[in-house]
């Protein structure tokens, strides 16, 4: 399917106690745990102040989230570091993490050994793998296409790193191994526009 991607801001949720773990979560609905609250907080400020550097109004962007609680608890943390009245936000199940099945809660050096290579370590063949009772990062990449054809106009997304993956490889043309391999921040916010990507970690200084 070809199209136009939109304008994008792209938040990644806070972290959770299974992330700290180093648990596979994916489809699980993992609450954030007090890191991730702070940093949902601090991902809030910085999209308030990239937003007013750029002279924008969150107003202009359609809002959207995942369903799972650790996204939606993000993006009410971020939405509270905004005065002014904001659209609603539209709950996308196309935008849950991808599905690691019957690995999920287990530790991602256990099933390194043989069940499923870690990030860092992927060819591009893993793009393809799909985990039993699980989905592939091509299948997530079929849901995110969908769902980016769908939007009317630029939007403002809180989501997964998995899905983060994707919109690099659907949007920047990321190689499936770059992709499969890079590690998405949970600090900072993305910004898409022009075929390209932009990162800003939070507490940086984005100073002139």
């Amino acid at each position: 399917m070809t199209f136009t991607w939109p304008e994008l801001y792209f938040v990644r949720h806070g972290q959770t106690d299974w992330n700290a773990e180093g648990r596979y979560q994916g489809s699980k609905d993992i609450p954030l745990n007090d890191i991730g609250r702070a940093q949902a907080d601090k991902n809030g400020a910085l999209l308030h102040d990239l937003l007013t550097r750029a002279g924008r109004s969150a107003s202009e962007f359609d809002w959207y989230v995942s369903p799972l609680s650790r996204a939606r608890e993000t993006i009410e943390r971020i939405r509270a570091s905004f005065a002014e009245p904001l659209p609603e936000v539209a709950t996308d199940p196309r935008l849950t993490e991808i599905s690691f099945g019957i690995y999920e809660g287990q530790l991602h050096a256990e099933l390194a050994t043989g069940a499923m290579t870690i990030a860092g370590e992927r060819d591009a063949n893993f793009w393809y793998f799909r985990p039993p009772e699980g989905e592939s990062y091509d299948d997530l990449a079929q849901r995110i296409t969908n769902f980016g054809s769908a939007l009317p106009r630029r939007a403002i997304i809180v989501s997964h790193g998995g899905v983060l993956r994707v919109l690099r490889r659907l949007i920047e043309d990321f190689p499936p191994e770059r992709a499969v391999n890079w590690f998405p921040p949970q600090d900072s916010v993305v910004h898409f526009a022009d075929g390209r990507a932009t990162l800003y970690p939070a507490g940086a200084s984005w100073d002139d």
